[in-house]
């Protein structure tokens, strides 16, 4: 059987869940972990933003955005 490489994020984070002993705390490192990501996507949104890639017009132009999976009848 093959055993799992922790990478040390994820190593960092099991060491972490020792200190998780309630369902408050748990909650807690869900809120900190989301946060985490979401102030990264608007770091990127703003960079893209900021360097001209993202603009009002492709905002716009998500509004009729249709990329669903062709299904075969």
């Amino acid at each position: 059987m093959k055993g799992t490489v922790f990478n040390p994020a994820q190593m960092q984070l099991l060491e972490m869940m020792s200190f998780v002993n309630s369902e408050k705390a748990l909650e807690g490192l869900k809120q900190a972990i989301s946060d985490y990501f979401a102030t990264q996507a608007q770091n990127e949104i703003e960079r893209l933003w900021d360097s001209g890639v993202l603009n009002e017009s492709t905002i716009e132009g998500f509004r009729n955005l249709h990329e669903r999976t062709p299904y075969n009848r």
